[in-house]
């Protein structure tokens, strides 16, 4: 008897023993993440065997995404169903779960691209309505060899209480600010071995998000296509990650878990376009995709390259204005997708990368004082929010501190001339702008029954050769001293 006893005591000694000895050992969580791709199936194939290669060292490799898979490319865009040929590229990687960016929701394609991927997406400040076909989760779970890592997503609200999308794509969508959202999920910090975020707001709040909260051990960005480095220093103890769009490099995140808590992070990041050894499944998907020619149809030559997002935004509103008759043009900053574009044949696809919004044509008419606080009012006085315009010439003086900020913008004719505040002028412009403007519109709109990079390829044709080097209606001035 005392020795069956002893024989139990012994077994279940052994078996705490082992328990503890398991989980007091240091062990690693393996994250390879990448963020605002953009739909850059061409370097598809590059992540793919990035992904192979640490797997063949780290079997429970986990592949994240921060948002924004999507709009950027016309393969994959103007695919049926927009957006396919990322999420099946996604699937061959095997993707464990994705942020939701504001691209996300372009084209009404996020319904069709939730039933067909093969992982989850993550947001914890949006609810939709059973109506939208959105399958959408704010957290999951997942066991790394016993380790339990616990993953929010969310996604940036501007300050309309939306994210930077359409207001059309948006109905039955809800949203909530991330920081509150975020700050109540710490309950799932007690739960989990390591707990992060993975993050479509940007880097400046990532580090908000930080400070309010610490309990969390990772935060994988995007947004800013902000590159940071393994140089980053901790934000109060937590570990932020951020690549440049466009699958310029990946970052491997390493969490090491000693007795359920994190004792050490690091990012490594990889330069994914040169790695070389890509997955041959993958390129001949791409190849695959890539093969309408509907896209390599030449539209015009471009004598001289396109150097700036200036120069291509001032042959956009040249374009809108020939279209319609419009006297001036307005199209929103970052409504030019592409900064560059090199001299030569000018396709369809190049015509479709500069506009891949999918975005209408809007007339409206508007006396010059209205006019003028329009734009002024959009531009939200900082370099990267201001219009392109045709029509007319800005002069926008740049803060003495070296910001982004513009203290003062005088508009002029396009010959230079005084700007008429009392003439009233036709406007085209684009949908997105119309229903993005935080104020209430004394003109009447009236949307036209064609997109604005329908009327980008119009012009093209139409113009045969085209050159806009030097040609920015934006002039910046340095402040004065």
């Amino acid at each position: 008897m005392i020795t069956t006893r002893v024989n139990r005591w012994f077994l279940l000694y052994l078996l705490t023993a082992w328990i503890t000895a398991m989980y007091a050992q240091k062990r690693d969580i393996h994250i390879l993440a990448v963020n605002d791709t953009h739909a850059a199936i061409e370097a598809m194939p590059q992540l793919i065997g990035i992904a192979d290669s640490l797997r063949s060292l780290y079997p429970s490799l986990l592949l994240f995404s921060a948002g924004d898979n999507r709009t950027g490319d016309p393969i994959n865009d103007k695919y049926q169903p927009s957006g396919y040929p990322m999420v099946a590229l996604m699937n061959l990687a095997g993707f464990n779960a994705s942020a939701i960016g504001n691209h996300e929701f372009d084209a009404y394609s996020l319904p069709r691209l939730c039933a067909l991927s093969s992982f989850r997406y993550i947001c914890a400040n949006m609810e939709a309505d059973d109506t939208t076909g959105i399958k959408a989760i704010p957290y999951q779970v997942f066991d790394v060899e016993g380790l339990k890592l616990g993953v929010i997503g969310a996604v940036q609200i501007n300050s309309n209480g939306t994210p930077d999308a359409h207001h059309d794509v948006l109905r039955g969508l809800k949203f909530s600010s991330p920081f509150e959202a975020v700050s109540r999920y710490q309950w799932l910090s007690r739960q989990c071995d390591a707990t992060i975020l993975l993050s479509h707001v940007g880097y400046r709040e990532d580090v908000l998000i930080a400070e309010q909260n610490p309990w969390l051990d990772a935060i994988i960005g995007g947004h800013s296509h902000r590159q940071l480095s393994e140089k980053e220093p901790l934000h109060n103890g937590v570990l932020i990650t951020q690549n440049r769009n466009l699958l310029s490099t990946a970052v491997h995140v390493t969490l090491t878990v000693d007795s359920g808590r994190v004792v050490s992070k690091k990012a490594d990041y990889i330069l994914v376009r040169t790695f070389p050894h890509p997955n041959k499944v993958a390129e001949a998907m791409v190849q695959t995709f890539s093969g309408d020619p509907f896209f390599k149809r030449i539209l015009a030559r471009a004598e001289t390259p396109f150097q700036t997002r200036e120069e291509l935004g001032a042959m956009v509103c040249d374009a809108l204005m020939s279209e319609t008759g419009a006297d001036v043009a307005i199209m929103n900053y970052k409504g030019i997708r592409i900064r560059k574009l090199p001299a030569g044949d000018i396709t369809i696809h190049d015509a479709l990368e500069i506009d891949p919004y999918g975005s209408t044509a809007v007339l409206l008419d508007m006396k010059g004082d209205e006019l003028e606080h329009f734009i002024i009012s959009y531009g939200q006085m900082n370099t990267y929010k201001f219009p392109h315009l045709g029509g007319l010439r800005a002069d926008l003086t740049l803060d003495k501190k070296g910001s982004n900020d513009i203290t003062n913008v005088k508009l002029m004719a396009a010959d230079g001339s005084r700007f008429n505040r009392k003439k009233t002028y036709r406007v085209v412009t684009n949908s997105y702008v119309i229903t993005t403007y935080k104020e209430e519109l004394k003109s009447i709109p009236t949307v036209l029954n064609i997109t604005t990079s329908d009327i980008i390829i119009r012009y093209l044709q139409q113009q045969g050769t085209v050159s806009y080097q030097g040609k920015s209606r934006l002039n910046y001035l340095s402040p004065e001293k």
